[in-house]
């Protein structure tokens, strides 16, 4: 006959912690294993780091240390400190939390404390005391969550991103910087930031000059845009300016990418640099700033008047 499966309080199955859940989980150390797929053995009980006492100290089948922290009721901001501190002071390469009732904000934490390049693994299981019909009691150990290659890839590429936005926040500043003292007006109130592209405005709605970097990079440009629907009105802009294409080129010295991007709304002026990025030797900015400063100068200077006659509403 098939029974059904029955939640017991946890405080019924073990009434202390300390005195009867922590003792059996030591004894029953395997139970802990299944549940993480970690081989663990060597388990001892209250070992000191000081202050403090972990709940249970065990070994992986490497030698390594293993601290687990067990908490009755829901997840709190102090136990998730002291399975830290526990595991800096053991140099434990493995961290256990045993709680009766996760919140979603430590499981976040224990998510993004995997993700992290520290060479640790962090579980968090859920703890519960189950029966089958009128069956003794048993423990049920519920991985929650805990390391994986998705983890560890997807800290990879926060930290790569964390690292992309800082190189484009100083190079940006040092390029704002040059850009004030080549009298660029339009730029004096810009500010720098993490993105791809810093624009400011021709004076013209929809008429913007932009710097764009990338990682071995940069880019000058008028961009077109208008708004939404406004593709036509975009392309015309652009043919209108393209009639002055001989003088604008003359002026500035040198040839310009005039893109219309067919099946996209902008339009564009441009011209790319190929001689450095923001991923670049640092020693290397001032010479990329220059250049590309230098080139927008010009850009603006032969564009400005042009874009006036325009008469653009």
């Amino acid at each position: 006959m098939i029974q059904k499966i029955s939640r017991v309080p946890v405080k019924q199955v073990w009434q202390y912690e300390d005195k009867h859940l922590t003792p059996w989980l030591c004894d029953n150390i395997d139970v802990i294993s299944e549940a993480i797929g970690v081989q663990l053995v060597n388990a001892e009980r209250e070992q000191s780091t000081g202050n403090f006492s972990v709940d249970i100290k065990a070994e992986d089948e490497n030698g390594d240390n293993v601290v687990i922290e067990n908490q009755y009721g829901s997840s709190n901001h102090d136990h998730l400190g002291k399975l830290i501190t526990y595991l800096t002071s053991f140099k434990a390469k493995i961290a256990i939390w045993i709680v009766e009732s996760p919140k979603q904000e430590h499981i976040n934490a224990i998510n993004w404390l995997n993700e992290s390049e520290n060479n640790v693994e962090f579980y968090l299981l859920k703890l519960e005391a189950i029966k089958i019909g009128e069956s003794a009691p048993a423990p049920l150990l519920s991985r929650i969550t805990g390391p994986s290659e998705e983890s560890k890839k997807l800290g990879k590429i926060k930290k790569e991103d964390s690292e992309r936005h800082r190189l484009r926040l100083e190079f940006w500043t040092q390029l704002l910087e040059v850009a004030k003292g080549k009298g660029l007006k339009p730029f004096y109130l810009i500010s720098p930031n993490k993105d791809a592209f810093i624009s400011a405005t021709s004076g013209t709605r929809g008429l913007a000059y932009t710097f764009w970097v990338n990682q071995h990079s940069v880019r000058i440009e008028l961009r077109i845009d208008r708004g939404k629907g406004a593709e036509e009105e975009n392309l015309d802009i652009l043919n209108r300016l393209k009639e002055n294409k001989e003088d604008i080129e003359k002026s500035i010295g040198e040839g310009l990418n005039w893109a219309d991007l067919e099946g996209y709304r902008v339009c564009s002026i441009r011209k790319d640099f190929e001689t450095g990025g923001y991923k670049d030797d640092q020693k290397e900015w001032p010479e990329i700033i220059g250049q590309s400063v230098g080139g927008m100068k010009k850009l603006m200077d032969v564009l400005t008047p042009i874009i006036k006659d325009l008469k653009l509403k």
